[in-house]
């Protein structure tokens, strides 16, 4: 009845993409995705709250967060 679900990584295509959290100076919101290497077009897939949201981010994703790249 308690059991716990394991989670699946997502299958967004992350080839040739790095990926960015853009935060707004004015009001520190933080939206998570991935940004194309050749084009810059950035894909937002999760809107970052608080550190679980994160790390949901980096779970969902198989992401490390040393990978991250951080713009504003």
């Amino acid at each position: 009845m308690f059991r716990k679900h394991s989670r699946l990584t997502s299958d967004y295509d992350k080839t040739g993409k790095i990926p960015v959290i853009r935060a707004s100076i004015c009001n520190g919101e933080k939206v998570a995705g991935f940004k194309d290497a050749a084009t810059g077009k950035f894909d937002e897939l999760m809107f970052i709250r608080t550190d679980d949201d994160l790390r949901e981010f980096l779970y969902s994703y198989g992401v490390k967060e040393e990978e991250i790249k951080r713009e504003w």
